[in-house]
């Protein structure tokens, strides 16, 4: 096994040929991440639903010291009003 593939490498087993690149699943993967994020936000970009979809996104920016505030959110108001 190369590259901890575990996913490609278990596919092209079970298929017994070289199917699946790690390109192609990763296009999967990221086709499935969009339909997850537009299926998120049919019940409202506001909805409880989508706001712990976006903690995911949030948590990984705080690694980097940043915060995620969402536009139309109250806190994004008042800093808009007051950057400081």
């Amino acid at each position: 096994q190369e590259g901890s593939l575990c996913a490609q490498h278990c596919l092209n087993n079970l298929l017994q040929g070289e199917y699946f690149s790690p390109v192609e699943l990763s296009s999967i993967a990221h086709q499935l991440d969009e339909e997850e994020r537009m299926r998120m936000a049919e019940g409202g970009v506001t909805s409880e639903d989508y706001r712990t979809f976006l903690q995911v996104i949030s948590n990984a920016l705080k690694v980097w010291g940043l915060e995620l505030i969402l536009f139309n959110s109250p806190e994004y108001q008042r800093l808009r009003i007051d950057p400081m």
